[in-house]
This record gives C-alpha cells, sequence and structure tokens, in this order.
C-alpha cells in the first residue's frame, strides 16, 4: 500500500500533527482533578466503563480491526494494584480507548494536553471518561500529581503518552523523555506498555488494522538512585515499543526529516 500522504517534521520532540485547532483553557492551581460530589463520581464510572464501552469496541473493532497481542499480562493485575501504562501516540480517538479496553474492567486515567479538556461541554465528557489534564504553571503541578498519585493507589491504571504529541498512523517510536517515569518510580508502581501497530488486512491485504502489543509489567530497578531508575526504566520501555514496532507493514502517512535551511 502507497502512503496517502507524506508529513515533514522538524523536531521529533515537539511537532503536533492533530488536525483539531484548539485554543487550549487555563489548567492552574484551582482546576478541580478530583470532584467530590458523589454523583459526579458515579456519573464518571459509568461514562468510563458502561456508557462509552460499546462506542468505544464498535470504533475500535469497525474501524481498525483492533486486536491485541498480550493481553493476558494485565489479567493478574486487574483487580489487585494499580499500574501504568505507556502508549505511543498515534490517534485522537482510538488512543484513549485502546488502554481502557485492554484492561477492562479496571477504570483507567489518561494524562491529556489541556486542549482535550477546552471545548464546551465536550471538556467535561471527557473529563468523565478519565481525562487528566497537564497544568500549565508551577502552581497547578502539586494538584496534578496529587491526583495521579491518588487514581493509582486507588488501585485504577494511569496511562501516559510519553511522545505528548500525535503523529497519525505513525509507525515507528519517537524519541521520548525520562520525566514521565518518576511516577512509577515515586509509587513503586509496575508499568506495562503498550505499543500500537498498523498492519495490512483483508483478501488483498490493501486494509489496514490495529494490532496492539502489551508488555510488561516493568518495574523499577530499585538498586539504583531515583533518577537512574527512572533513565533505565524509561530505557527499557523505549527499546520493547521500538522493537514491537517493526511489526508494522503498512505505511498510511509517511513522514520525512526536513533538512533545515538557512538564510543566505
Amino acid at each position: 500500500m502507497e502512503p496517502k500522504k507524506i508529513i515533514y517534521y522538524h523536531d521529533e520532540l515537539n511537532d503536533e500533527f492533530s488536525e483539531a485547532k484548539i485554543e487550549p483553557r487555563r489548567i492552574d492551581k484551582n482546576y478541580c482533578y478530583i470532584p467530590k460530589n458523589p454523583v459526579w463520581n458515579i456519573a464518571s464510572l459509568l461514562a468510563q466503563n458502561v456508557i462509552s464501552m460499546p462506542i468505544k469496541v464498535l470504533y475500535s473493532v469497525i474501524k481498525f480491526r483492533l486486536r491485541f497481542i498480550g493481553k493476558e499480562k494485565l489479567k493478574p493485575f486487574r483487580h489487585g494494584e494499580g499500574y501504568f501504562m505507556y502508549v505511543n501516540h498515534t490517534q485522537p480517538f482510538a488512543d484513549t480507548f485502546i488502554p481502557s479496553l485492554a484492561n477492562y474492567p479496571k477504570r483507567n486515567f489518561f494524562i491529556v494536553n489541556p486542549e482535550n479538556v477546552s471545548i464546551k461541554f465536550l471538556g467535561k465528557i471527557v473529563e468523565m471518561l478519565g481525562a487528566l489534564p497537564i497544568p500549565c504553571d508551577v502552581d497547578g503541578m502539586k494538584n496534578f500529581v496529587k491526583a495521579v498519585e491518588t487514581r493509582i493507589k486507588q488501585s485504577y491504571s494511569v496511562t501516559i503518552y510519553p511522545e505528548a504529541h500525535i503523529w497519525p498512523y505513525y509507525t515507528g517510536i519517537r524519541n521520548f523523555k525520562e520525566v514521565s517515569f518518576k511516577y512509577p518510580v515515586k509509587l513503586d508502581k509496575p508499568v506495562f506498555c503498550i505499543t500500537n501497530t498498523y498492519q495490512k488486512r483483508g483478501r488483498k491485504q490493501d486494509k489496514i488494522q490495529i494490532v496492539s502489543y502489551i508488555d510488561g509489567p516493568f518495574y523499577a530497578d530499585k538498586s539504583l538512585s531515583a533518577k537512574e531508575q527512572q533513565h533505565e526504566l524509561r530505557n527499557r520501555v523505549y527499546e520493547c515499543m521500538v522493537e514491537r514496532a517493526k511489526n508494522s507493514n503498512v505505511n498510511y502517512i509517511e513522514y520525512r526529516k526536513a533538512e533545515d535551511t538557512k538564510e543566505k
């Protein structure tokens, strides 16, 4: 299958190719991550694990013929301790569905950019579905970290997209920082990774499906310093995802490094 589109990128760490252009709301110390209203929390549970599940299943199966490999690795943890899931970021909607489908019925919360909760009304739904928006300043970070820790201590999962930016249908694993691995190191919790790959399907092998590989659990090496644990854990997860990404065998969108140009 020939690429339908070619995208040129400059910065692997910071370029964003999501088609949605949304003005982000301000997420600061006043943002409420975990409302105390019991009605809101019940509504959130129903939205996450009841009402939205048929939509997630139908969207993932009909559009992508989603298939999991390694799902059994999550089974011992579904009714036990909380854990972190690291996922490559190649779809605006499916990326939030796939972790929830993989570890159902455990509730899943996911770290997102402020844009994801910035659309009026729709933003509230995204919040109910488990979104934890990254704050825009240092003052808001305390509440954000507390919310992540609370959800893990409640024995839920928290999904992190370490690449941070969406590159639709990208078949590699972009370089990502180790900063997000401070959470499993601090809380001493297991880590799983989900690597979404794009593979040919159909009689003529002219259609695409997502095959998601689940690996783990990975644990931090407690013989190292906290900073070294972050670095070492990040490397193990990254290397695992890079290896899994090699199973992609179709390029729906091709990404090419743009050559730097200098003014003469």
